[in-house]
């Protein structure tokens, strides 16, 4: 059990990485973000990084032939996801707009489902990790998942305060930084996917 805690908690931290990224970003481009809003943001993070490597233990366990087709897309998926959002981003800091003159981009719940998918969905793959360590135990599964989600909460949360930060002092070219964030995640994620 204590195997299962320790490799779910370095699972969260390795996972919630590209999730930190883009709540860094988010935070940069509203430097106003209320604590709400940062929990809710860093709730749907958290959510998609947990349901990814479950739907993927699910994949692992009773669709292995399946999954390794889906396997092969997560990285374009992921990559024309996040160049959707970070171009958006970078569309409305370089053009003429009501946003870019406030210095302030609202996100809305359609931008975080996006983000969310985009930085999760090469957690699927980390299904298979859950199967070496918990088998076939379902329970041991969703335990597994709910501590990635929980870290990926705690490491979200933080990340906007941190974005937030330097967003208040960067003003308009936060949303720039942020867009080119966006850009930087999608292409690590698609080389890493389809390289190593």
């Amino acid at each position: 059990m204590w195997q299962l805690i320790f490799v779910s908690i370095g699972l969260g931290f390795g996972l919630a990485m590209d999730a930190c990224a883009v709540s860094i970003s988010n935070g940069l481009a509203d430097p106003q973000m209320k604590r709400g809003r940062a929990a809710l943001m860093a709730g749907i993070f958290g959510l998609f990084q947990g349901v990814m490597p479950m739907l993927g233990w699910l994949c692992v366990t009773l669709v292995v032939e399946q999954f390794a087709v889906l396997e092969r897309w997560i990285p374009y998926i992921a990559l024309a996801l996040l160049v959707l959002v970070g171009g958006k981003m970078l569309y409305d800091g370089f053009g003429p707009s009501e946003q870019q003159s406030s210095g302030v981009r609202r996100l809305t719940i359609a931008m975080l489902l996006v983000q969310a998918v985009a930085t999760s969905i090469d957690a699927l793959s980390a299904g298979f990790s859950l199967a070496d360590i918990a088998g076939d135990v379902w329970w041991m599964a969703l335990a597994s998942a709910c501590i990635i989600a929980a870290v990926t909460f705690g490491v979200c949360f933080g990340s906007v305060y941190l974005g937030k930060k330097f967003g208040a002092r960067l003003g308009n070219k936060a949303q720039i930084l942020g867009g080119c964030i966006l850009l930087a995640i999608g292409i690590e994620i698609f080389v890493s996917g389809i390289f190593f």
